[in-house]
C-alpha cells in the first residue's frame, strides 16, 4: 500500500490530503486538487469571477441559472437558514463585507450602515427555481456568502472522489475541516484520533482527544479571526439580528457527524445558543455528538461521546 499527501492553499485555507491506496496515490491526488479548484471556482463569495457571484451581481436584475450543485448548497443553505432559532445566514454576504472581519481592510462600520444591510441579509426572500435551477436575489445589494457551508459540502466531494477510487484510508484537512475515511491504520484499534483546541493556547494545544470511528469533525469558534478597535474585540460570527457578532460565553463549537457539510450547518445553527439549548438539540438530532468550550476554557460533551475520550 502507497501513501500519498499533497498541500494545497486553497479557499483561503491551508488544505491538507493524506491517502492510502494499492496504486499510484499521486494521479488521486491531483484529481482531488483539480476538484477543490473547481469548487473554490463555484463557491467563493471574495472571487469577483466566481459562480457564486455571478448571483450576487444579477441581485435586483435577474434570476441566475448555476451549476447542480451550486444550485444544491444554496437550496441546502436556504432551508437551514431559513428553521427556526437558526444562526445560519447564507444571506449575510452584505453583512460581512461591510465589517471585513479576517481581511486586511477590516472595520467597525457605522450603526447606519449595519442598520442599511440588515434589510438584505433575510435568506427568506431567495428566490429558488428547481426546474430551471435558476437563483434569484429580488434586492439591489443583497449577496449569498457560503462560507459556512463550503469546505464543508467541498470535504464531502474529496471523500466520495477517493471512495470512488478505491482509497482504503484518507485524512482531509481543510482548514480544520477534517474528514477521515476507512480504518486509522497508524494504530492497531484503527480508530481516528482527534483533538479539540484549547481556544486560549496556540494551534495543536489540546483540551481533550478522543478515539473515533471514521467521520467528520467540524469546529466554528471565535477564536482565531478577530478585530480589535479602541479596547472592543469583535469576532466574525454575526448576530442577523442585530448586525454585530454574536454575543455568547461559548469560545468554539464542534460537531461531529458522518458528512462534512452537515456539521457545518449544524456549528452555525447551534453556534451562540445557550449552552443546554445546543445539547438538547444535539441529543435531538440523529447521528450527530458535540463539544462545547466556553471562553473560560471549561467544556461540555454530548451524551453520545461518552466512552471515546483518551
Amino acid at each position: 500500500m502507497a501513501r500519498g499527501q499533497r498541500e494545497l492553499h486553497l479557499m483561503g485555507t491551508v488544505i491538507t490530503l493524506d491517502i492510502q491506496v494499492d496504486a499510484d496515490p499521486e494521479p488521486i491526488l491531483a484529481e482531488c486538487a483539480t476538484l477543490l479548484q473547481v469548487a473554490e471556482h463555484r463557491f467563493s463569495a471574495n472571487a469577483a469571477d466566481s459562480e457564486l457571484m455571478a448571483v450576487n451581481h444579477a441581485a435586483g436584475r435577474h434570476p441566475v441559472k448555476v451549476h447542480p450543485q451550486l444550485f444544491a448548497l444554496i437550496e441546502l443553505g436556504k432551508t437551514h437558514s431559513c428553521a427556526p432559532a437558526s444562526h445560519l445566514n447564507i444571506a449575510i454576504g452584505p453583512l460581512v463585507q461591510t465589517w471585513r472581519i479576517g481581511f486586511s481592510d477590516a472595520r467597525v462600520p457605522s450603526a447606519a450602515e449595519i442598520a442599511a444591510c440588515l434589510p438584505l441579509i433575510d435568506p427568506r426572500q431567495i428566490q429558488l427555481n428547481p426546474a430551471t435551477q435558476e437563483v434569484y436575489l429580488p434586492q439591489v445589494g443583497m449577496a449569498l456568502d457560503l462560507g459556512a457551508l463550503a469546505k464543508g459540502y467541498s470535504a464531502d466531494l474529496v471523500i466520495a472522489h477517493l471512495q470512488a477510487r478505491h482509497v482504503q484510508s484518507a485524512l482531509v484537512n481543510l482548514g480544520g475541516n477534517l474528514v477521515t475515511w476507512g480504518p486509522a491504520l497508524a494504530h492497531a484499534d484503527h480508530l481516528w484520533r482527534i483533538g479539540i483546541q484549547d481556544p486560549r493556547s496556540p494551534r495543536g494545544d489540546y483540551l481533550t482527544a478522543l478515539k473515533l470511528p471514521a467521520g467528520s469533525v467540524v469546529t466554528s469558534g471565535i477564536y482565531e479571526r478577530h478585530l480589535e478597535r479602541d479596547g472592543h474585540s469583535y469576532h466574525h460570527i454575526f448576530d442577523s439580528r442585530t448586525g454585530y457578532p454574536l454575543v455568547t460565553d461559548l469560545a468554539s463549537l464542534t460537531i461531529f457527524s458522518e458528512k462534512s457539510v452537515t456539521g457545518e450547518i449544524w456549528t452555525s445553527r447551534l453556534f451562540g445558543h445557550d449552552a443546554n439549548e445546543i445539547l438538547a438539540q444535539i441529543a435531538a438530532e440523529p447521528r450527530i455528538e458535540g463539544i462545547l468550550v466556553f471562553q473560560d476554557g471549561h467544556w461540555q460533551a454530548s451524551a453520545g461521546l461518552q466512552g471515546h475520550f483518551l
